[in-house]
């Protein structure tokens, strides 16, 4: 996620703050903002990211324990442990919620239907119904995309320049974490396999021993490649 992201996030007054009521802040009530992360508390780039959005805010003129609280909560790649942080920060009761990534995005949209919700880090937010459109995403919750769906494509063609040989490639995906459960990459991906003639695979992975097992099984015939998308890097939480 680029820092540019969290400001801009911040310079749009996208969470609903009238512009006017900025010059009001002494007198105006404690504002509160709900920030669920994708990542562990102990995350550097989780970190520093947050730092930066603390500072946009600042400069913005709103400063946690003076006139904001922040409430901040780390899935740590746990669904589970997610949506349990989804439903905290609800009950909450906050002006708005940033979400980072896909599944936080996806459980705080079980959770309320009526709390401002700006996504950050999320690849394909119509497939799963967090917006109507990207034009005009109706309902509660808007964001910024991260990637589209032409990278599955593009992650096959650099594969393919580094290794010209190959007969046979993987895309390995958590279809729990994965944009579109997996296929929001994986169309395009399997597209360009076929007019490579080259033989693809879909491969879902929830754990480490699914991963050894898609690895293994690849590597047991020569001209094989993978794709690993980024999602499955929190494959260990579950």
């Amino acid at each position: 996620m680029e820092a540019s992201i969290f400001i801009t996030l911040l310079g749009g007054a996208a969470i609903a703050w009238p512009i006017g009521a900025r010059a009001q802040q002494p007198a105006e009530r404690m504002r509160r903002i709900g920030v669920l992360m994708s990542v562990e508390e102990n995350d550097p780039e989780g970190k520093t990211q947050l730092s930066q959005f603390t500072q946009a805010l600042a400069e913005s003129g709103w400063t946690d324990g003076r006139n904001l609280r922040m409430e901040v909560r780390w899935g740590g790649g746990d669904v589970n442990r997610t949506r349990t942080f989804a439903k905290e920060l609800v009950a909450l009761q906050p002006d708005v919620i940033l979400a980072q990534g896909t599944p936080g995005t996806a459980a705080l949209q079980r959770e309320t239907r009526t709390i401002p919700v700006v996504f950050v880090v999320v690849a394909d937010p119509v497939g799963p119904g967090f917006v109507a459109g990207l034009s005009r995403p109706g309902g509660n919750i808007t964001g910024f995309i991260n990637s589209e769906a032409v990278m599955g494509a593009k992650m096959l063609e650099l594969l393919r320049e580094i290794a010209p040989g190959l007969e046979r490639v993987a895309m390995i995906f958590n279809p729990d974490t994965a944009p579109g459960r997996g296929t929001y990459y994986l169309r395009d991906f399997e597209a360009a396999a076929r007019s490579s003639n080259l033989k693809s695979i879909a491969a879902e992975a929830r754990s480490d021993a699914d991963i050894e097992t898609v690895v293994t099984s690849l590597g047991g015939e020569p001209r094989g490649g993978l794709v690993v998308t980024a999602r499955l890097l929190h494959v260990q939480s579950y």
